[in-house]
C-alpha cells in the first residue's frame, strides 16, 4: 500500500531524519544507495562508503552473500539483518527470488527459527504483551511508533506448525506472516505489526531454560486467559480501528473460540483455520481438472481433526453447497480420524465441538490403514503432524481405490509431513495427485518430472488481507475465503496441471494476490461490508496501492 494511504513517502507526518538517525531507519535507509545530493543534504557524509550503488547492485550482493551461508539457519538470521537494516532491499531481493526465499523467511526454515529464537534473538521487532501487563496492554499499545497500523498478526505460541507449546519463541511466526504480506502482496511494512502474547507455557523444557525469553510460568487459562484477550481486542480496537487482527497457531482450545467470539466485533481471521481451509480446497478444485471428477463426488479421509481438518471441511462443505449439495450430504463426504481413531456418532459424548458434525455412523475403527480400506476415499489430507502416517501400502491402497488418489500431506515443518512427494509418486507408479504444507523437489519417475505443488497458506492469506485493508472490510467472511479459494485454482495453468502440480508457480505470487485481493474486496461491497467507496477500476486501484521495493529520491 502506498503513500496514498499514508505510508512511506508521507513519513506518516513526520519530518524526515538525518544522519545516522536515518541510517539506522529501517523503513526509511538506502545504504551505499543513497546519492551524492542526498548524502550532502541529509548530513550522511561520511557516514557511508564513498562509492554509490544502485539497487541493483546490492542485490546482486545480498545474493552473494546469502547463497555462501551453509545452512538454512544462517540464511534466515543473515535475511533478519538485512530487514532490520533495509526493509526495501529486504523485500527486493525477496521479490526477486521468491521461491529460494520464501522456504527462508517462512516454512520450513521459521520451524527452526522458533525453536531457537531466544539464541538467535538479535534486535526486537514488534510487541510482547505477557499476560502479567494485564491492565496496561492499552498503554503497551501506543508504545509502538506507528500509530496508523493496518495489519496485526497475533500468537500466544501455543500451538507453533507442528512443533507445540514454543511460548514466547513464536513470535518467528507474526515476524515471518508479515514479510511475507509485504512480499508476496504489497502490504506496505510500515502498515504491520507483529505480535506475541506470552501468557506462559506448558513446556517443561522452555521452563527450566535459563535463557528463555518470555515468563517462566504454566500456560495461563480460563477467565483470566480470557480476561487479557478481552482487554487486548479492545486496545486494539481503540488504538488501531483500521486494523485487520490475523489469528496465528493458537492451540484448539481457543483458536475456534476465539475466532468465533471476535470476527464479528474486531476484522479479523485465523489463518490455520480460514486459510489452510481455502488453500486446500483450491487444490482438490484443481485435482479434478486431473480426475474428471466433480466435487460433490469427493470422499475426504482427514488425518487429523483439529482446527485445520475441520476448517478445509467446513469450507469443503460450503462449495459442496454451491453445487447443489445439501449440508448433510456434503458433510457425510468428510471424514475423520484423529488420536483415538475414526470420528463415528459413538464417541459423541468425548468429542470436541468442532468434530460433531462430522461424527458419522460408522463402526469405531482405530487405525488410519483401516479407515482407509472401509471408506475407499478419493482424497487423503494430512494436517496431524504426525511424520510419514502416509505408509507405502496406504498409498498404494488409495492407488488401487483410483486413478489420481489425492495425497496432501499438509503438515508443517518438512519433518512433520506425512510423506515425501518422492514417496506418493513412487508408491502410486505417479498416479497421485500430490500436494505438501512445505516444498518438495521435483521428482523423476519412469522419465517423466512430477513438481508437486506447495499447498502453502502463503498462497491465500496475503490476497485475504490486501481485499480486505483496500475495501475496509468491516468483517473477514467465509464467503471471501471461498472466493479466495475458487479464485486460486482458476489460475492454475494446463502447464501446471501436466507437470501434476495444482497450485501455480511461487514466481506468479504477486498475480494469484493481486487477483485474490480483488474477490475479496469485491465480495466486501457486494455483501454491504466494505467502509470505503468502491472505485470504477477495482482492480486497478488496488494494484496502485501495493507496495514496490523501490528506493525513493529523498531531495
Amino acid at each position: 500500500m502506498t503513500s496514498q494511504d499514508g505510508g512511506l513517502n508521507s513519513q506518516g507526518g513526520s519530518p524526515l531524519p538525518r544522519g545516522s538517525a536515518l541510517l539506522n531507519d529501517p523503513l526509511l535507509n538506502k545504504g551505499t544507495a543513497f546519492t551524492e545530493v542526498e548524502r550532502d543534504t541529509l548530513g550522511l557524509r561520511g557516514l557511508l562508503p564513498p562509492r554509490v550503488f544502485s539497487i541493483e547492485e546490492q542485490v546482486e550482493r545480498v545474493m552473494g552473500n546469502f547463497r555462501r551461508k551453509d545452512s538454512a539457519l544462517e540464511k534466515y538470521i543473515f535475511l533478519t539483518t538485512l530487514q532490520n537494516r533495509n526493509e526495501t532491499l529486504f523485500y527486493r531481493v525477496v521479490a526477486e527470488n521468491l521461491e529460494e526465499m520464501i522456504p527462508i523467511i517462512y516454512t520450513p526454515t521459521v520451524g527452526q527459527a522458533c525453536l531457537e529464537f531466544g539464541a538467535i534473538f538479535r534486535r526486537p521487532r514488534g510487541l510482547y504483551l505477557s499476560i502479567r501487563d494485564k491492565g496496561h496492554i492499552a498503554e503497551m499499545l501506543s508504545h509502538w511508533p506507528i500509530h496508523d497500523v493496518r495489519m496485526i498478526v497475533v500468537t500466544d505460541g501455543e500451538r507453533i506448525l507442528g512443533l507445540g507449546d514454543l511460548g514466547a519463541l513464536g513470535m518467528g511466526i507474526p515476524i515471518g506472516k508479515l514479510s511475507l504480506y509485504t512480499a508476496c502482496a504489497g502490504v506496505h511494512p510500515r502498515y504491520t505489526l507483529p505480535i506475541t502474547l506470552d501468557v506462559g507455557t506448558n513446556n517443561e523444557a522452555l521452563r527450566s531454560d535459563p535463557f528463555y525469553i518470555g515468563i517462566n510460568q504454566p500456560r495461563a487459562r480460563g477467565a483470566v486467559y480470557d480476561e487479557f484477550l478481552e482487554e487486548f481486542v479492545t486496545a486494539v480496537a481503540r488504538h488501531f480501528p483500521r486494523a485487520l487482527l490475523q489469528w496465528e497457531d493458537f492451540g484448539n482450545t481457543n483458536a475456534f473460540r476465539l475466532l468465533n467470539h471476535y470476527r464479528s466485533k474486531l476484522c479479523s481471521f485465523n489463518d490455520d483455520i480460514q486459510g489452510t481451509a481455502a488453500v486446500a480446497l483450491a487444490g482438490l478444485i484443481g485435482s479434478l481438472r486431473i480426475s474428471g471428477h466433480r466435487l460433490q463426488d469427493q470422499r475426504i479421509l482427514f488425518l487429523g481433526a483439529g482446527e485445520a481438518g475441520t476448517g478445509i471441511a467446513d469450507l469443503f462443505v460450503a462449495a459442496a453447497r454451491d453445487e447443489g449439495l445439501s449440508v448433510e450430504e456434503a458433510r457425510a463426504r468428510c471424514w475423520f480420524v484423529d488420536s483415538q481413531g475414526l470420528v463415528v456418532k459413538s464417541r459423541l459424548a468425548t468429542l470436541a465441538e468442532h468434530k460433531v458434525h462430522y461424527a458419522h455412523e460408522h463402526a469405531p475403527v482405530a487405525t488410519l490403514a483401516e479407515a482407509v480400506e472401509a471408506l475407499r476415499p478419493t482424497a487423503l489430507i494430512g494436517v496431524s503432524g504426525s511424520a510419514q502416517a502416509f505408509t507405502q501400502p496406504i498409498v498404494q491402497r488409495m492407488a488401487e481405490f483410483n486413478t489420481h488418489p489425492v495425497v496432501f500431506a499438509l503438515s508443517n515443518p518438512t519433518s512433520k509431513a506425512e510423506c515425501t512427494a518422492e514417496q506418493a509418486y513412487t508408491w502410486s507408479k505417479g498416479s497421485a495427485i500430490f500436494a505438501s504444507g512445505s516444498p518438495f523437489a521435483p521428482v523423476v519417475l519412469n522419465g517423466r518430472t512430477y513438481v508437486p505443488g506447495q499447498g502453502n497458506n502463503v498462497y491465500i492469506f496475503p490476497g485475504i488481507g490486501l481485499g480486505a485493508l483496500c475495501a475496509d472490510a468491516s468483517e473477514v467472511t467465509d464467503s471471501m475465503f471461498l472466493k479466495a479459494a475458487r479464485t486460486l485454482a482458476g489460475l492454475v495453468t494446463s502447464d501446471d496441471l501436466a507437470q501434476g502440480r495444482v497450485f501455480p508457480s511461487l514466481t506468479r505470487i504477486r498475480e494469484v494476490s493481486l487477483a485474490i485481493a480483488t474477490a475479496v474486496a469485491e465480495d466486501a461491497y457486494v455483501s454491504g461490508l466494505a467502509r470505503r467507496s468502491r472505485p470504477l477500476q477495482l482492480k486497478d486501484d488496488i494494484q496502485q496501492r501495493m507496495f514496490v521495493p523501490e528506493y525513493r529520491s529523498y531531495v
